[in-house]
């Protein structure tokens, strides 16, 4: 597939993207549905139309880092039908960049400056404050959309999270020599793992970001007879509501909680010490 194909459909979805968060945040300001918005409860239609439109990096933001925007939407039929169509265009999106990334990664670097310059409006906009660059992550993220009645949604935080990949033993040497391997800490934690059998399973752990957690109580059982559900939780939630009521919802606290909040579960198959502190790789219990 030629530069011009790629660009083109990557520059089209974009541009369909942009035009559906502008329609739905307009959608917001007229049709004024029921909104809860947890960080902005004095203009919280105003908060959650600033939450659709949050797709571009803030001078100065962790690329890894995704803001967030916690809420619910008592929403009409014809909001919950443009909130699905913004997840169309969010996903046909996704995949023009992912087609990007299989067939020429080369490009993606250049067609990501070119999509603000597509809406000059936008961009001098975005310029002007400091937010000239998109966030794909942020920009492709799914709305979180029920139909299905509720009871309630109750909001916690989620702190405790990790992620886990298997390495082998010389993978983490590897990534010990990424450092300076004349470093003594270094040099010491090298020799450590020389001690271990070459074929032992190590593990390394990625501490996640805390995230707000939605758990979902239905009215009735849905999908295999659960009455409730768990989601992660970055942008308001979109409920179907025929009375314009939201539904019943805690309050959370704004910011989460600074210590460990969960007790470690009993099956923690690693060891409660990092084995190589600098690249976060633990040993497996009972090895």
């Amino acid at each position: 597939m030629s530069e011009y194909r790629l660009l083109s459909q990557l520059d089209s979805s974009f541009n369909m993207l942009v035009q559906s968060l502008l329609t739905m945040a307009e959608a917001l300001d007229q049709q004024n549905p029921q909104v809860w918005m947890l960080n902005d409860e004095q203009a919280p239609h105003h908060a959650a139309a600033r939450a659709l439109l949050d797709i571009w990096y803030e001078e100065g933001q962790d690329g890894r880092a995704t803001r967030s925007h916690v809420g619910i939407v008592a929403a009409s039929e014809a909001l919950m039908q443009q909130a699905e169509g913004v997840n169309h265009c969010k996903q046909s999106f996704k995949e023009a960049i992912d087609v990007i990334r299989r067939k020429n990664p080369d490009l993606l670097s250049e067609a990501r400056s070119r999509l603000a310059e597509r809406h000059q409006a936008l961009h001098q906009h975005m310029m002007a404050s400091g937010l000239a660059r998109l966030h794909l992550k942020q920009a492709w993220r799914q709305l979180a959309v029920v139909r299905a009645p509720l009871k309630q949604i109750r909001f916690s935080w989620y702190s405790s999270g990790r992620s886990i990949r298997k390495i082998t033993v010389q993978q983490a040497d590897q990534l010990l020599c990424q450092y300076n391997d004349e470093a003594p800490h270094i040099q010491i934690q090298r020799q450590r793992l020389a001690g271990i059998p070459s074929s032992e399973p190590l593990a390394q752990v990625q501490t996640q970001a805390p995230l707000m957690r939605a758990n979902l109580f239905y009215q009735e059982p849905q999908e295999e007879g659960r009455d409730r559900k768990a989601m992660n939780v970055a942008l308001p939630i979109f409920v179907l509501s025929p009375d314009e009521q939201l539904p019943f919802h805690n309050q959370p606290a704004l910011e989460p909680p600074s210590a460990r909040q969960r007790q470690r579960r009993r099956d923690n198959q690693l060891e409660d010490e990092a084995f190589l502190p600098s690249v976060r790789v633990y040993r497996y219990r009972d090895q």
